[in-house]
């Protein structure tokens, strides 16, 4: 995932925990926040596991995403992973995403029948 799309910014992933709605699975959580652009974070914290763990958890939900990135809606999106996270294979973990994209209803229309996966 670009750069130009990722959430960096402490003072960006508090509002988005202010003013976002969430939404949650079984090894995810997801909060969407207003915003004029698209910008996604990712969140997962030392309870996951040790670094290579954590990073690998957050290479895996990038990639989950990046496929989506033309077809959500704009805002900051935060995605936090449960501690069921590490353990979850990569395919369940890209069904987890689309599963909360569509509970938020942030997929575009035409978009929630299979996305634009030619990317």
């Amino acid at each position: 995932m670009e750069r130009g799309y990722r959430l960096q910014k402490n003072r960006a992933f508090q509002y988005v925990y202010r003013k976002g709605r969430s939404v949650a699975c079984r090894d995810l959580v997801m909060l969407l926040a207003p915003g004029r652009e698209l910008k996604v974070g990712f969140s997962v914290s030392k309870k996951i596991g040790n670094a290579v763990t954590r990073n690998r958890v957050k290479r895996r939900l990038r990639e989950c995403f990046r496929p989506w990135l033309g077809d959500v809606k704009t805002g900051l999106y935060v995605i936090v992973a449960r501690s069921s996270a590490a353990e979850a294979t990569f395919e369940t973990l890209r069904e987890d995403v689309i599963y909360l994209l569509k509970k938020h209803g942030a997929l575009n229309s035409g978009a929630a029948q299979g996305g634009n996966r030619a990317r």
